[in-house]
């Protein structure tokens, strides 16, 4: 039988992780690069479920035989294609009957399969408890359209620890977040690759993210991290009008007509029947810039709103004609001078310059 890890050594540990429970189950939240290798398909596991209500576990356990037996040669062809060192971790629900089924069958093939304890709910426990570890954090705000996500993405690029909270969730976080992006990931499944992510960051080094809402379109942030976002330090980036057009116009610019102004109509009640049916107009017409001036007004007042709801000062930091790495330098140097010793960014952390940028 496969060798039983604790969630630590499991995710440490060597070979791919083969996700052995249903599609269904996979689909609605998995480790992150984990496979699917399921013993049952959906509809297999609901009968199996059902004859174990009804009838009991013997007879579960027999039709659970019936329907996995003819399967077995394909396990083993599907396993060896994914891991030609004969190396595996499996996982099930409860680190029961399918991983332990599914290893059985591979050891026997001559695999060296190792099984997590507790299964996919210990790993939920994990990913609880993970992204409750307290470490510090930037909170990057500014209004629509400033180029926040161009700027994370250059902290990234210059060593910064980043959590992007909108890239994992595949939203851009308004009514026309989800525009030109893949299908966003279940709550739970973004937990899971917030978790990941939260995980690997060192605890002395800032961690910088961008302020968002509880939710990023559909996905829920986790109250564990939701909580230290709202007790962080932050800083705001400013940026002229024309830029923020200028921005908003290349990135929603592909999108269909029709696409807009049904993002549009959601907030219909926030913006108003006139101003709605005014930016419509523009959109139809071809006249993106003129739709974003209007429906940029609303999101402004929205975010001056939320900042009067929370009494902290927070430092501006002007990035008007300055590109993503130049505003993102700029940044690092205007963090260093207000609130380095709140985040003891000194601990293996150099001065930057905007020189730096290039």
């Amino acid at each position: 039988m496969p060798t039983p890890l604790s969630i630590d050594d499991f995710l440490q540990g060597s070979g791919p992780i083969l996700d052995v429970r249903s599609p269904g189950e996979y689909a609605q939240g998995h480790i992150p690069g984990a496979v699917s290798f399921p013993l049952f398909t959906d509809s297999e596991r609901a009968q199996v479920g059902t004859c174990y209500k009804q009838v009991g576990r013997e007879a579960a356990v027999e039709l659970g035989f019936d329907l996995a037996g003819p399967k077995c040669g394909e396990f083993v062809r599907l396993a060896k294609s994914l891991a030609p060192d004969r190396q595996l971790r499996v996982h099930c629900w409860r680190g029961g009957m399918r991983s332990g089924g599914i290893g059985w069958i591979l050891e026997l093939a001559g695999f060296t399969v190792q099984s997590l304890a507790g299964g996919y709910k210990s790993y939920r426990r994990w990913v609880r408890e993970t992204l409750a570890i307290a470490k510090p954090i930037v909170v990057l705000g500014g209004m629509t359209g400033s180029g926040k996500t161009l700027i994370l993405q250059e902290l990234a690029a210059l060593g910064e620890s980043v959590l992007d909270l909108e890239a994992l969730a595949n939203h851009r976080g308004s009514s026309f977040g989800a525009l030109l992006l893949p299908p966003q990931p279940s709550t739970e499944h973004y937990e899971n690759l917030l978790a990941a992510q939260w995980a690997a960051f060192a605890h002395h080094r800032p961690i910088w993210l961008e302020a968002e809402s509880r939710r990023v379109g559909t996905c829920r942030i986790p109250q564990e991290l939701f909580e230290q976002m709202e007790a962080a330090p932050a800083v705001e980036v400013v940026r002229s009008l024309d830029e923020r057009l200028d921005l908003l116009v290349d990135i929603y610019g592909a999108a269909s007509p029709d696409s807009l102004v049904a993002a549009t109509e959601r907030i219909r009640k926030r913006l108003g029947g006139d101003r709605t049916q005014a930016a419509i107009q523009h959109i139809r017409s071809g006249n993106l810039r003129g739709a974003c001036t209007i429906i940029l007004d609303y999101y402004d007042r929205a975010y001056r709103h939320d900042l009067e709801r929370h009494p902290k000062s927070i430092p501006q930091v002007d990035i008007s004609g300055l590109s993503p790495v130049a505003s993102a330098c700029r940044l690092l140097e205007q963090v260093q001078l207000d609130q380095a010793p709140q985040l003891n960014t000194a601990a293996g952390t150099k001065p930057y310059s905007c020189s730096q940028s290039g």
